[in-house]
């Protein structure tokens, strides 16, 4: 017995919770270029009014590594528990605008590496401030 009209989902997309960025460089000058800072420029942002937005939002690059380790910290029950991974992730946040064209200064954890240098980063849209 049926109770009601029958209401069937409809299918969504998946929602993603970042936009993507791509990493241009280490912020530099004539003769030194300063690897503790990398410069970065994200999917729409063409102004420096469109890029405070992103002032404060955390950025992950994400790589795959050759040798495989496990998932989290906790190291001594990981291969039993939560598996092994080839993906490495190195967190950052963005620190300031750079130019006029919507670029962005991001700071690393530890120092972005060049082999990374037109890669694709995930900007996470946190924390918010809105």
């Amino acid at each position: 017995m049926v109770r009601g009209p029958q209401h069937r989902r409809k299918p969504t997309q998946p929602v993603r919770l970042y936009t993507k960025g791509v990493l241009t460089g280490y912020k530099r000058s004539r003769h030194t270029q300063y690897p503790n800072v990398t410069l970065m420029n994200i999917e729409g942002v063409q102004t420096k009014r469109d890029a405070k937005f992103y002032l404060g939002k955390r950025v992950a690059y994400i790589y795959k590594a050759k040798n495989l380790k496990p998932k989290t910290a906790k190291r001594s029950l990981e291969s039993r528990v939560g598996g092994v991974t080839q993906f490495r992730v190195i967190w950052g946040r963005i620190a300031r605008t750079h130019g006029n064209s919507g670029a962005v200064r991001a700071r690393f954890r530890t120092n972005i590496p060049p082999k990374a240098f037109g890669a694709t980063v995930r900007v996470m849209l946190y924390p918010s401030n809105i």
